[in-house]
């Protein structure tokens, strides 16, 4: 029994200790990154929505894509993600939130068809440059800001890491305010894992079934742009 609670005592440590470091990290990040705004566009990716109730990871998301957008560090705001693991396209559950808290929405572009956090990155991008932001950067939490840092590297992505700061984003009051989920509701949906098995998941977690075609500057983005109104 001693041994557990040991066990569980150092792991507990270990977590408190990287937890700590990526904090750091993302305040470094934020700082070395910030002389470069305003940004054109800064891309925010998605999180499942359920039961009419946004996770606390899409709201802290949301928030902070908020106070960039406000402080004037970002010019727009590109929220990505389909609908994976539940019936609601991620984007546009964002979208309607960021509206509701007072980004106009003409400031607003969703991308809706990444279903992986490396999708969410590249598709956003391809997007972005489509319509000739320059200067693009990336706001998510400081373990996904992580995660994603490699991939960029690797894909010759040149984009900035703005990543959350609690300490700042602690400081706002966080409200729920009402959206109507059913604009992003997708009928006979079904999920991820219903489609595919762990492994074919796990190549696109890394970045391995990304479709380059998506958002070629060649073609149309249109189909799969929403922008405003959402038309």
């Amino acid at each position: 029994m001693l041994r557990f609670f040991k066990l569980n005592f150092l792991l507990l440590y270990i977590f408190l200790i990287c937890t700590s470091c990526l904090k750091q990290a993302a305040l470094k990040s934020f700082k070395d990154n910030k002389p470069n705004a305003p940004y054109d566009a800064i891309i925010v990716p998605g999180f499942p929505f359920e039961d009419s109730v946004w996770h606390d990871v899409m709201k802290i998301r949301v928030y902070w894509s908020h106070y960039l957008y406000e402080k004037g560090y970002a010019k727009n705001i590109i929220y990505s993600g389909s609908a994976v693991y539940s019936p609601y396209v991620e984007s546009e559950i964002m979208k309607a939130y960021g509206v509701a808290l007072g980004i106009p929405v003409k400031n607003i572009y969703t991308e809706s068809m990444a279903k992986h956090s490396t999708e969410n990155l590249y598709y956003s991008y391809q997007l972005a440059k489509n319509h000739g932001f320059k200067k693009i950067a990336l706001a998510t939490d400081p373990y996904q800001n992580m995660m994603l840092k490699g991939f960029a590297r690797k894909n010759e992505l040149d984009v900035d890491f703005i990543p959350i700061v609690f300490d700042t984003l602690k400081h706002i009051d966080k409200i729920n305010p009402p959206i109507d989920p059913k604009i992003a509701y997708v009928e006979n949906f079904v999920a991820l894992p219903e489609k595919v098995g762990f492994f074919e998941r796990l190549k696109g977690t890394l970045g391995y079934k990304i479709d380059p075609t998506l958002y070629n500057p060649v073609e149309d983005a249109a189909n799969t742009l929403r922008q405003g109104t959402g038309k």
